[in-house]
């Protein structure tokens, strides 16, 4: 951009006039330039050097301040599940996913990390109250249901307390239960992050090594805005985006069984084709999983023969795929 912006200058001094005595004139190449004109043209030059050597200083000093990435002990392959907006059905799809991978795959072990600190779902999704148990060595043992072992604040506060914290302390509730918790041997351990692209996310990102993200969202523009700002965050911090989930894509009514797009159709797909990445699956606005969720059967397990149970072992099935596909 220097260069380009020198070139430029040098354009603009050859299609001055004439008209300057040779004695008071400088010389750049064959161009004869004005002292005053010379003066600013070598302190730009000066100052294009010098941007360039503070832009590679903060470069260095960048690569120095992130931390070093550290697996989580016993976890083969951390898997994100994100949204930019909340209440696209997030942490409904992590929970489910996590079930997923363990109703395609019984011999897999599948953990569930809840990493939304102010609005912790976990615990009323898969039905778990009380506190962790601690082991011998001080860590924290998840609470486990549906043979799913999982942690989340929700765990270590009251059901209704407001969390009102400052970053300091959510970066260290965060780090807690990341790395003060045994979660034995997983071979996939399922995040669900909190929505946005804040302190959390990066947190998470730059201090685990993350196998790949899903990102959740609903057709709606509005959604997919924020979806594709979640998206572009991961590959900022190089963590490869699986795919996207199209979440309540089409509502079918139980008595005529008419299908009704109530939040647009589509726009996910549209999303991933421009994002370069697939449609991992779409799941309906179906009853069934709402009040399943609700209840704390998540419907994967409840109903594990309906077709939103399907949808969301589809959607397993193609995250493994993915993760496969990377790694090959």
């Amino acid at each position: 951009m220097a260069h380009f912006n020198y070139c430029k200058l040098l354009h603009v001094f050859k299609c001055m006039p004439q008209s300057i005595d040779s004695r008071v004139a400088c010389t750049l190449g064959r161009v004869q330039l004005p002292p005053v004109y010379c003066k600013h043209l070598i302190r730009f030059k000066i100052s294009s050097t010098s941007d360039r050597g503070v832009q590679e200083k903060q470069r260095q000093h960048m690569a120095r301040g992130l931390p070093n990435q550290k697996p989580i002990a016993g976890v083969k392959r951390v898997i994100v599940v994100a949204s930019g907006k909340g209440g696209v059905g997030k942490s409904t799809t992590a929970v489910n996913l996590a079930l997923g991978l363990m109703a395609n795959d019984p011999n897999l072990s599948v953990g569930l990390l809840d990493a939304d600190v102010f609005g912790p779902s976990v615990p009323k999704l898969m039905n778990l109250k009380g506190n962790p148990e601690l082991t011998e060595n001080n860590l924290m043992r998840p609470l486990v249901n549906f043979g799913v072992p999982c942690m989340s604040m929700g765990f270590l506060v009251e059901d209704t307390a407001p969390i009102v914290w400052r970053g300091l302390m959510v970066m260290s509730a965060i780090e807690k239960l990341l790395r003060q918790v045994d979660w034995g041997r997983l071979d996939y351990l399922v995040v669900d992050m909190p929505p946005g692209t804040g302190d959390v996310q990066l947190s998470i990102t730059q201090n685990v090594p993350i196998a790949g993200a899903v990102i959740v969202s609903t057709p709606q523009d509005i959604a997919l805005l924020d979806a594709r700002r979640g998206a572009e965050m991961f590959r900022k911090v190089k963590v490869p985006v699986l795919g996207l989930v199209q979440n309540m894509s089409v509502f079918q009514c139980p008595k005529c069984s008419h299908q009704t797009h109530i939040f647009g159709a589509d726009g996910a797909r549209e999303l991933a084709h421009t994002l370069g990445v697939e449609v991992l699956g779409d799941i309906p606005l179906h009853l069934n999983i709402r009040e399943t969720s609700d209840a704390g059967r998540p419907v994967v397990v409840s109903s594990p023969d309906s077709p939103e149970a399907e949808a969301y072992k589809k959607i397993a099935a193609s995250v493994v795929r993915r993760l496969e596909d990377s790694s090959g």
